[in-house]
């Protein structure tokens, strides 16, 4: 009998230590794993899921119009347009790793060719904690590709060519991948459909990298737009200086297309400090562009059938000044603020109820749904998107992407929440900007707030 009791002891002793593993196989009951949690990304403001009519509803006169109930899940979005010190940081990053790869071709020490064990490694990797002394002449002449050839320079002097200033990333056509004819084949061990791959041709899959897609994108903003947008006119002051001078380190940053800022995102997702193992948490989101309802529903602040984010019929407060950024009267661009005729700082003007500045005026801004007249029609009434990768050789109806917001630069109907237009992807405007939001599944996985990336 003691020899049973014994036994059934070592028994329940394996048992209880089998379950208090982590890797388990089946799960009874409640699960034993520690609490997860999503942190606040800084500088964004948390939209709760939520429905709400998209498009124009709040006049009659635009009620030809047509909109939808739709319904969206919850996201983080930037508290304000990405700025131009935030968008040059971008592009010195994309300089210095130009740099660093020309440099280490004669400098061993901009590249790391092993591992912490001392292994070497099959690819080099950029050793970004080695210092670059720009003003040495030795390693000005083994970075002189990254420089604008003598022959072009104007008044002889040295600079960087922003034309060598090339991003490239891939990205994963979950599209093309989830349609059926592409599914991999069990019974043959292998896929069956085809694939567009980056230069627009159609060709077999041949195994998952199939599906991945490769971007080249030249990063520095189009800073001629402010002439090329305006006839008539002398720009050639904000050309010069609006993205370079840190006096507009504030404003937002414009001459970005929409390939540009899908750019910027793709960039900011591998600038994530938060540490996995010190919170216990799972891998965010990617940043991206918005849709086309995240942005609206962004921009009414949980108000429903609302003209302007700020929840009013008129653009004007109690004391009769504006409150947004944007042409109030013919030809007078100053009357909504004394002291620019363009773009403004972000953040100058009163947040709507989310806590998110500038969703009318100041820029408009990219979205990531295609643009179809019809595309209501065609939109799902659960996370609705429309989305379409252009190539080159595309026809230019196919390249327009929803912009909304209105601008510096436009009329009042252009800044209401419920208006879209649309702008080419390939094209760069002085009055067109971004921001950046991410997917948010906190209140479904039991998460908590206050704690920063």
């Amino acid at each position: 009998m003691r020899k049973t009791i014994t036994y059934l002891f070592i028994l329940t002793l394996f048992l209880a230590s089998c379950r208090n593993e982590s890797n388990k196989y089946l799960t009874l009951g409640k699960g034993t794993s520690e609490k997860w949690f999503e942190p606040t990304p800084f500088g964004m403001v948390y939209i709760e899921r939520g429905s709400y009519n998209l498009g124009a509803n709040d006049d009659e006169l635009y009620a030809q119009t047509e909109n939808r109930t739709v319904s969206t899940e919850a996201f983080w979005i930037d508290d304000t347009e990405i700025t131009n010190d935030e968008y040059r940081q971008f592009v010195y990053w994309v300089r210095d790793k130009k740099a660093r790869e020309l440099l280490g071709q004669t400098y061993t020490d901009f590249l790391i060719t092993e591992d912490k064990y001392g292994a070497p490694l099959e690819e080099p990797k950029i050793n970004w904690e080695e210092r670059i002394e720009w003003d040495d002449p030795e390693y000005q002449m083994a970075m002189d590709e990254l420089y604008v050839p003598e022959n072009e320079r104007f008044a002889y002097k040295k600079e960087v060519d922003a034309r060598k200033l090339v991003y490239e990333y891939y990205w994963v056509d979950y599209k093309q991948a989830a349609k059926r004819s592409n599914a991999y084949n069990y019974e043959t061990q292998r896929y069956e459909g085809s694939v567009i791959n980056s230069d627009g041709e159609l060709v077999p899959i041949e195994n998952r990298s199939s599906f991945l897609m490769r971007e080249s994108v030249p990063v520095y903003p189009d800073t001629l737009c402010w002439i090329r947008d305006f006839a008539y006119t002398y720009n050639e002051p904000f050309t010069m200086k609006y993205f370079s001078h840190v006096g507009f380190d504030d404003y937002p940053v414009v001459g970005i297309t929409w390939d540009q800022s899908r750019a910027f995102c793709n960039w900011r997702n591998s600038l994530k400090e938060f540490s996995v193992d010190r919170f216990n948490e799972a891998p965010a989101h990617d940043y991206r562009l918005p849709t086309e309802s995240e942005w609206e529903i962004a921009a009414r602040g949980g108000m429903h059938n609302n003209m302007y984010p700020w929840g009013s019929y008129y653009t004007r407060n109690v004391d009769g000044c504006f409150v947004a950024n944007f042409k109030p009267l013919r030809g007078n661009y100053v009357a909504d603020s004394p002291t620019t005729t363009t773009t403004m700082k972000v953040g100058q003007f009163d947040p709507n109820p989310y806590g998110v500045y500038d969703m009318a005026g100041n820029v408009a801004e990219w979205t990531s749904t295609a643009f179809y007249e019809a595309g209501y029609n065609a939109i799902d009434d659960y996370n609705p998107e429309i989305q379409y990768n252009a190539r080159p050789d595309d026809p230019a109806v196919m390249k327009r992407k929803v912009v909304r917001g209105g601008s510096w630069k436009d009329i009042a109907y252009y800044i209401q929440s419920g208006t879209r237009t649309f702008e080419y992807q390939d094209t760069a405007k002085s009055y067109i900007g971004f921001r950046c939001v991410r997917t948010s599944f906190r209140d479904d996985l039991g998460g908590r707030r206050g704690i920063q990336e």
